[in-house]
This record gives structure tokens, sequence and C-alpha cells, in this order.
């Protein structure tokens, strides 16, 4: 590359020392009440008033002049005014606007998502939004049945709004058929919906990562999964002494309602209020159980062995024969291989709320105790023969983009996320405006980001502009620089200033 020409003198007055401001958060302007927008009637208008000099025009011709006549001018009419509302300018309750700084934050959480997935081998998958009402309704109790968004569409089919991926990603598997290899591996960052009570991180539109690994019936695949979000909060400097997986497994449960003779019917209810431990008082849990059709005694035994924090200890309990305990054991076994048993912890409580689990379940959770589970998945080997398919081994989880914002605001540990662009290009004639769009095209063609002043503006603002965006480089457009086939480029970082030829800008 040819070596920058000498500072020349003539740019010296065309630039300024400047300044970078610190950066800060800008709030969004929040409007206490709505306007009244008055607008006049279109048939009176400012047109009116031409037709009033015309009827004062025809009135005085027809009485001989302006003066003496005995008709009188009728007085101008007052406009009509219509009133419009103002809308209001906030979005529907539950949902969110993503202005530009709040869009850089998602774009870099998304990024962190996708990142971590293809460090994992995993491809990328979408649904539609709106999908079959048909493909949620699945068992009595649910919770996510009462949070449906949904209605009758115009050809009379019912549908909703998707409250989360895993079904959809189910409906794909089944329509893809044999033509599948087995295990897939697939994650989706998409759009969901729910109806619910609002708290802090949770909303009733949120973005999901689900990550889902279909085909492989061994808990291993379950270690691969809490080993891929361990892997995204280290990559975001969360770390085991902030969060923690608790450790569980649907088919624990059924051995612990077995072992008191809990009908075997009676399980989708009772995870569903199992579910609700650390949710609702522990008095409530109990009266639900009760009404379901559980014994008192059989409700006390059972709460008291879902408190136990010890595989060890269950195990003594009631027995380690069973093969939810040996899949538990294997799993906290992978979890030193993979390198983050001091994230995971056994919790007999952990069911999800969810009726299609069938084996190992876990939570992300805040070890403050502040926020909601960060995250949660687990296996779920009979959810496509609820949609008349064959049952196929797999597994999963979804990881919400709410809560985990929330985490990183209390640790501190948002980044700092600019708008940055590498040139901002200014003419510094209105005649060359032409000029510096070539120039503009020339460093956009090798990849490079530009910021194209589109009006004649004075340098003091252009300098201000090339600040609030983080430029690295101006770029100025002059007459005689031009003539020459050069242009004036300014390092904003240091003050250094070149006079470059048009072939050797990079």
């Amino acid at each position: 590359m040819a070596a920058a020409s000498k500072s020349l003198s003539f740019l010296k007055p065309l630039f300024v020392s400047l300044a970078r401001p610190s950066s800060s958060s800008s709030s969004s302007l929040a409007l206490s009440r709505a306007r009244t927008i008055a607008i006049p009637n279109p048939l009176f208008s400012a047109n009116s008033r031409s037709l009033s000099s015309v009827a004062f025009a025809q009135s005085t011709t027809e009485n001989g002049g302006g003066g003496g006549g005995s008709r009188a001018i009728a007085p101008p009419q007052t406009p009509v005014v219509e009133e419009l509302q103002r809308i209001d300018v906030n979005p529907p309750k539950g949902t969110r606007d993503f202005p530009p700084e709040e869009m850089r934050l998602r774009n870099w959480l998304f990024q962190n998502f996708r990142e971590v997935s293809r460090l994992f081998g995993f491809e990328e998958v979408d649904f539609p939004v709106l999908e079959s009402e048909a493909l949620y309704i699945r068992k009595a109790g649910e919770e996510i049945r009462e949070q449906l968004y949904c209605f009758e569409d115009r050809g009379n089919r019912r549908v909703a709004l998707r409250p989360e991926l895993t079904p959809s990603l189910a409906r794909l598997v089944l329509q893809k058929g044999k033509s599948l290899s087995l295990p897939v591996k697939w994650y989706a960052v998409g759009q969901c919906w729910r109806y619910e009570r609002m708290t802090r991180g949770r909303r009733r539109e949120h973005y999901q990562w689900n990550m889902d690994i279909i085909g492989v019936p061994e808990v291993t695949a379950e270690a691969e999964l809490i080993s891929s979000i361990v892997t995204f909060f280290k990559r975001i400097g969360i770390t085991a002494s902030d969060v923690g997986f608790k450790v569980s497994s649907r088919k624990l449960l059924q051995e612990v309602l077995s072992h008191y003779s809990i009908h075997e019917d009676l399980f989708a209810k009772v995870c569903i209020i199992i579910d609700k431990i650390g949710k609702l008082p522990l008095d409530d849990i109990k009266k639900e159980l009760k009404a379901v059709g559980v014994s008192t005694e059989a409700v006390e035994q059972i709460l008291q062995v879902l408190s136990i924090k010890s595989l060890t200890t269950l195990e003594e309990i009631i027995g380690g024969a069973g093969e939810a305990i040996a899949e538990l054991k294997q799993l906290f076994s992978l979890a030193e291989k993979f390198g983050y048993s001091e994230w995971v912890q056994f919790d007999a409580s952990v069911v999800r709320g969810l009726a299609y689990y069938t084996g190992v379940v876990f939570e992300g959770f805040d070890r403050q105790g502040k926020l909601r589970a960060i995250c949660g998945g687990g296996r779920y080997d009979q959810l496509l023969s609820t949609f008349g398919g064959d049952d196929v081994p797999a597994c999963g989880f979804g990881f919400g983009d709410a809560v985990i914002v929330e985490l990183l605001k209390d640790k501190g540990l948002l980044p700092e996320l600019n708008l940055e662009v590498k040139n901002i290009v200014c003419a510094l004639d209105p005649n060359l405006q032409g000029a510096a769009a070539t120039v503009a095209t020339i460093l956009r063609d090798k990849g490079q980001s530009v910021d194209l002043v589109l009006e004649n503006k004075p340098l003091k603002w252009v300098f201000k502009r090339a600040a609030r965006i983080n430029a690295e480089r101006l770029i100025l457009v002059g007459s005689s620089e031009w003539q020459r086939g050069t242009v004036g480029v300014k390092i904003l970082a240091t003050g250094e200033q070149n006079e470059i030829k048009l072939d050797e800008l990079e």
C-alpha cells in the first residue's frame, strides 16, 4: 500500500480536535396524556380566503365600486374544526419496542445464543409464529392452555400465537418423517406469546432460545444440553456462584408416587401442582393435591420426600434399583467430565410444568433467589405420539431473553454497546455531494461501514455527528482535492490527518 502523503496545511483549518463524550443511555420519552389535534375542515382551508376575495370583488363590481353600495358584504365564516384523539404511543401491555440501543442488546444476546449453538454443532430452524391451536391443547390442567393468544381465523380455523417452540419442532420432525437422519441437533431463536401475569422478567411476549436433540435415548444428551447453557453463561460473564441448575427426573416422581400407592392416572395433575412449589404457599399446594384425590397422609409424605436435596438420601428412602436414580447418577458423573459439576445440584421438587416431560428435567436458577427460573428443559420421549406420530427419544431446553437481561443488570454485566461506524464522509461543497457518494460506495464495497452526510452541514455539526456514532475516520471531499483525485482523511482518535489518493483509500 502506498504511504499517505504528508499532511497538508489547507486541511488543518477544516479539522478541530474531537473529544468523545462519554456514552449514556437515554431513556424513552413517555407521553403522560393523549393530545387533541385540531384539523380544519378542508372545505374551509386556506382556499376560503381566496374565495372570499373573489366574492368581495364580485360585490364591489355589482355595486359600481368600493363605496356607497347598498349591498352588505357577508362576514367571513368561522372554520370548522375536527378533533382527532392522539393514539396511545406505548406498545400493548406486556410487549416491548426495540429502539436502537435496545436492539443492539438484543442482537448481542442472540449472537451469543447462535454462537454457542454453532460451537455445539447445532443447525438453526424456525417455525411460524402462528400455529394451529390443537398443537398446544394436550392435557387438562396445564397452565399454558389458559395463557394462549388464540382465535378463529377467517377460514374458521382455530389458531394461536405460539407460546413455546417445542411443539412446533415436534410438528416439523413429524413432517420430515423418515427423511430425517437421526440424531437431529436443532436450535431456534423465536418470539413466543403468553397471556400471563407479569412480574420482573416475565412478559406477555418474549424471545426464546431452544436447543433440542432428537433421536438420542441416553442421558448424554441432557448432559450436552446443560453444558451448552453453562458455556453460554461463561461467555457473558455469569459464574457458578451466580447461577445453578436444579436437576431431577419425572421418572423419580413416578417412583415416589408408586411408593405411596398413588394411581398413575394422577401423575400429570400432580406434576403440574408440584411445579408450583416455591410459587405458591405450601398450604395451597397441599389443598390442590388433596383436591385431585391424593390422601392427606400421602400429601405429607410426598412433600417431605420432594424437599430432599441429596440423591443419596433419596436413594436410601425409595431404593436405588430404579431407572431414575441410575440416570441421575450418570448425569452427575457426566457433569464432572464436562467440567460443570459445581453448577448442578439435585432437587427432587423440580418437575417442570409441561405435561410432555418424561425423564430428566432441569432448571437454571438465580442463586440469590431474586428472579424466576432463567431457563429449563428436559426429556420428552413421548411428545410425538401425542400428535399421532411414532415416539422418538428427544430432549431440549428453552431459554428466555427477559430474565437473563435482568440478571445481567443485577450483576453489572450488561455490555456497553454503542453505535460504531468506521467512516463518516462529508462533502465540503453542495456540488460535491455526488463525489462524496462515490467515496462512500468505494468504502462500502470494501466492507467498511460509512455514514454519508446527506445535507450541506457545517463542520461543527459533522464533528458532533462523528462523536455520536463513534466514527474512526472523517473523510472530507473538497474541490481542489477532488480535482487532484484525493480526499482528506482524519483519524479521529489521534488527530492525524492526511491527503489520500482515491485509489489508495482503504
